[in-house]
């Protein structure tokens, strides 16, 4: 008699994949020119920093031990600091920790902010990271649009009135993911003044801040509340495989993830942490890396914009890169990028359709574009490529 198969966790049931990791299984043809993934130059990293400082932290032996849960002290003091000069205060250090990347610390947040049921407010169309980690602790989730100037805080402020009562509030406050737009500075003040005023929490999710172009993004929302958790990481301007990413939150809700994070994977890794904390702490060469980072995206970043505009005209409306790592593009008519998708990737060019980042539906003429990972030739012919795509549907 064959064995009974255990049942899994009824939750699973209500999850899906992230139809941009799926979609990047489909992508990884040399002759597809991928604009789908949001990932970071990997020769834009600096691999020869990265190994000195692993050199200097092997010269010890404590990199190779366990470390706290809350993170290695030295990194989360760099980290203090680092935060303290970009929200006007000081950040203490118990108020700092240290997690297996910004997603982690979205993860353990929501088990310690949600209880099934809670309402959560997320920007539409909305970060897929965010729907998973929600979707996944049963929250109910609202959606609350995005426009030039970032959420909408006027419709937020309008479900307060009608008796929505939110735990949490979700928001990807500079250079959007995927949306591309920054929140404005009078938005964030708003923002801020709605969680002190009815109780809830803000998680400011910023792992774009520093990849500006022309001008930085304004304070972040943390500034204006302490019932505001800003997240953050080394993944966009060092390198995602370091895994170090950190939030800074009220010291109460630390230690609530500081037990969960026990839990789960008692603590992260010492030789990244270290290797990490090296890194952000050398500030002179830090600045000049991340310039570095900032020039060559910022000129992708231009010519996909005029690649699109100059290709499609008037067909597509799409977002002005002002940073970060995306651009959000609108068909004015009725073409499905959904159904485009098959013919894109026959022409030899990847994007995600907008659809994937619909928290109740829509955004059926819309997609997403990552103008990281390819120069300014490239992604003219990816959009050469679509517009014979469009053509031939």
């Amino acid at each position: 008699m064959p064995p009974t198969i255990p049942p899994l966790a009824g939750k699973l049931g209500s999850l899906q994949s992230s139809a941009i990791r799926d979609l990047l299984k489909l992508t990884t043809r040399a002759d597809v020119i991928g604009l789908a993934g949001g990932l970071p130059d990997a020769a834009l990293m600096p691999r020869e920093r990265i190994a000195a400082a692993a050199d200097t932290a092997l010269s010890g032996t404590s990199c190779l031990q366990y470390t706290e849960s809350p993170g290695w002290a030295p990194l989360r003091a760099v980290l203090a600091e680092r935060e303290s000069a970009r929200l006007g205060r000081v950040v203490p250090i118990d108020e700092v920790f240290v997690t297996h990347g910004s997603q982690q610390a979205l993860s353990l947040l929501a088990e310690v902010l949600l209880d099934p049921g809670a309402l959560v407010i997320v920007e539409d169309p909305a970060y897929v990271g965010a729907l998973q980690v929600f979707r996944a602790a049963g929250a109910r989730i609202i959606a609350v649009p995005l426009d030039a100037e970032g959420m909408r805080v006027d419709v937020l402020a309008e479900l307060l009135r009608r008796g929505e009562r939110p735990a949490l509030v979700h928001t990807v406050s500079n250079f959007h993911n995927p949306g591309g737009v920054t929140m404005s500075r009078q938005r964030r003040r708003e923002l801020a003044e709605l969680a002190d005023a009815h109780g809830f929490w803000v998680i400011e999710d910023d792992p774009y801040g520093e990849l500006w172009f022309d001008s930085p993004a304004p304070e972040p929302v943390a500034t204006y509340s302490s019932n505001v958790i800003r997240l953050s990481s080394a993944s966009k301007i060092l390198s995602p495989s370091l895994r170090v990413g950190w939030m800074v939150a009220p010291d109460q809700v630390c230690r609530g993830v500081e037990l969960l994070k026990q839990g789960a994977d008692l603590c992260g890794s010492a030789l990244t942490q270290q290797i990490a904390a090296e890194l952000l702490a050398d500030e002179t060469w830090l600045s000049a890396h991340v310039d570095n980072v900032r020039t060559a995206y910022g000129a992708r970043a231009k010519a996909l914009v005029h690649a699109v505009r100059n290709r499609f005209g008037d067909r597509i409306v799409c977002t002005d890169a002002t940073g970060g790592m995306f651009v959000w593009a609108d068909f004015t008519d009725d073409t499905d990028t959904q159904a485009l998708l098959p013919r894109a990737l026959a022409e030899g060019v990847a994007y995600v359709p907008g659809s994937a980042f619909a928290v109740d539906g829509g955004y059926r003429n819309s997609m997403r574009m990552c103008f990281t990972t390819s120069d300014a030739t490239t992604l003219t012919e990816a959009i050469d490529r679509l517009a014979r795509a469009v053509a031939n549907q």
